[in-house]
């Protein structure tokens, strides 16, 4: 077996990008329709930055094979579309029973974590703070601060991200909103829909 070669990135926290990244992924703001509760603040904020970079994520990956890693660096603009603060679209893993890691560089996030059946954890990550995202947790990352959210992850190479799993459901549980005091608070998404039994039970099942 021929074996891989040893990589090095490093993590520009300026720039909020992996230097020695093979993978750049962007969504502006404008492809993030759907996201918000706030379809007006959304327009609005579209109208002024929409072609703006809303996130990216910057990633090595030295293959997709079960039991290597993809390590990279995503960062995310700070604000607010209405009283929801920036966010990215979410994901659980296409093989739902792999886990993630993220580490807070600057900024202030909370990871919104959801199971398949509909509970609900939020993490809050600050520089030098580590956040474990267990296997079959849908998650998304929210900045919550004043300044861009920058994180390294690392998850194995073979996990996959299924997004229709947020999609379908109208969202997710909850949104994270501004508290009126300077903080966040999570709340109901009203617009949520239950997941069938049937679906929890296949997602729980997946074991590959």
């Amino acid at each position: 077996m021929a074996l891989f070669e040893p990589g090095i990135g490093y993590v520009d926290i300026a720039a909020g990008q992996l230097k020695g990244a093979t993978n750049r992924y962007v969504k502006t703001f404008r492809d993030l329709e759907g996201l918000y509760e706030d379809a007006e603040a959304f327009a609005a904020v579209v109208a002024a930055r929409g072609d703006e970079v809303a996130y990216e994520v910057t990633d090595y990956k030295p293959s997709a094979n079960a039991g290597d890693i993809i390590i990279g660096v995503t960062r995310m603009e700070p604000g607010k579309v209405g009283r929801e603060y920036h966010m990215t679209r979410g994901h659980i893993h296409a093989r739902p029973n792999r886990p993630e890691m993220y580490y807070g560089e600057s900024g202030l996030g909370v990871m919104l974590l959801e199971s398949p059946a509909g509970d609900i954890r939020t993490v809050e990550i600050g520089p030098k703070a580590i956040c474990y995202v267990p296997p079959f947790w849908i998650h998304r990352s929210v900045n919550v601060g004043s300044e861009p959210l920058v994180m390294t992850f690392a998850y194995p190479a073979d996990s996959g991200q299924d997004y229709d799993v947020i999609a379908k459901a109208g969202g997710m549980k909850s949104r994270i909103v501004d508290d009126g005091r300077g903080g966040w608070k999570a709340i109901d998404n009203t617009a949520y829909l239950t997941r069938p039994q049937a679906l929890v039970d296949s997602i729980m099942a997946r074991l590959d």
